[in-house]
């Protein structure tokens, strides 16, 4: 990894793999997954990870939030499904149903407005109906009147009803009632629909917590995001339930030592002063590169396999840790700031938890200016960096 000196995250492709191999454990035989890669992958690289998983018997297809996110897919080869799991703008819908790339639907307007874009396309376009069934966020309401949209929607004469789906507010709580309340009321929704002979091909309802820790057996497919990247969906999942392993890494390199006396303040504000003759070292890393302001004055680093603390505040591309305790710490010493050395190791959990922050945004704000390295066997198989499209 010495290519990239300043910042450089590092990718496992083989966690991917065996955190998707633990959670296929988990499923029924035969059920397959839909590997969630929005935000660019939670901000590990959609297409490497897309890539990696492709050729899997058990990958159904991808997910992602956006147009944009589904055509860079398709660009780069993916041919497995790729559904979008938010709403989509009508300027994308010809080039989505060209690539035949699956739309999330839960408004009239929207049903006709893709008809119509398929007709003119000449091929039919593949939909999910979005149910409600307590997230309050998108979806036709899990009532009779949902039911008669569904209709409505689905009677299209371009339209091709591929999927339905609804989504889990409370799947990661230690009380899954709520959870298992939704599941309910999105089984009784099909029944509805089936009477109505309104019929789906796929049915999904699962996303990673539930994947882990319900039965899913009536479902044709889970939905894995965050669990693959091996970050817990939160604090209350049961760790003995399943082994998953971190994804990422984050490194860097000291690039400046100096030592300060007592009464020294350190970065804006001053709000860390020396209290003794202290050995600081700089970091070329900051919140612009996605590395969180939270940590101020409550972060650590590991260096030489050992913890060295955040001193003052992170600024947008540096910030000052304490080496007093690391005599051996000199200039360009690498400095790692998510993973191990040694028998230390940072998580994004670790770091959330030192500031209250939430994994899943912090492993997103990853910056665009922070290149990528992707490993299989413990070697470098690929490289990305903010110079470089796939």
């Amino acid at each position: 990894m010495e290519h990239y000196e300043r910042v450089c995250a590092g990718v496992d492709l083989d966690a991917i793999s065996f955190n998707m191999d633990r959670l296929g454990e988990k499923l029924p035989a035969g059920m397959k997954m839909m590997a969630v890669v929005k935000s660019d992958g939670y901000g590990h690289g959609a297409l490497p990870i897309a890539k990696k998983l492709e050729e899997r018997d058990d990958i159904f297809g991808f997910a992602t939030a956006t147009a944009e996110e589904a055509m860079i897919l398709r660009r780069a080869g993916i041919r497995k499904p790729v559904l979008i799991l938010g709403y989509t703008f009508p300027y994308a819908y010809p080039e989505l149903i060209e690539n035949e790339i699956s739309l999330t639907v839960f408004k009239e307007d929207m049903a006709k407005e893709i008809d119509e874009a398929a007709a003119k396309v000449g091929k039919s376009a593949r939909i999910h109906l979005k149910v409600d069934t307590g997230m309050h966020r998108i979806g036709v309401s899990a009532d009779d009147a949902g039911v008669a949209l569904a209709e409505s929607i689905c009677s299209k004469k371009h339209i091709v009803a591929e999927g339905i789906f609804t989504h889990l507010a409370n799947a990661d709580v230690v009380d899954k009632s709520d959870a298992y309340h939704q599941v309910e009321l999105f089984r009784s929704f099909i029944a509805k629909c089936k009477d109505k002979n309104i019929r789906f091909t796929y049915h999904h309802c699962f996303n990673s917590a539930a994947a882990m820790e319900m039965k899913a057996e009536d479902f044709d497919f889970v939905r894995i995001g965050i669990s693959m990247y091996g970050v817990w969906p939160s604090d209350e999942m049961d760790r003995e339930n399943i082994e998953i392993k971190p994804v990422l890494s984050l490194f860097s390199h000291i690039v400046y030592i100096k030592t300060l006396p007592a009464g020294a303040k350190i970065s804006y504000g001053g709000t860390y002063e020396t209290t003794k003759t202290t050995r600081v070292a700089t970091v070329p890393v900051g919140y612009g590169d996605g590395y969180p302001r939270g940590l101020s004055g409550r972060g650590y680093v590991l260096l030489h396999g050992k913890k060295a603390p955040i001193l003052g505040r992170v600024c947008m591309d540096q910030f000052m840790i304490d080496v007093t305790d690391i005599p051996e710490a000199k200039e360009f010493d690498r400095v790692i700031l998510i993973g191990k050395d040694g028998k230390e190791e940072i998580t994004v959990e670790t770091l959330c938890s030192l500031y209250g922050g939430f994994p899943y945004e912090m492993i997103c704000d990853i910056g665009k200016r922070v290149p990528k390295e992707y490993y299989e066997n413990g070697e470098i198989v690929s490289t990305k960096d903010y110079h470089h499209d796939y």
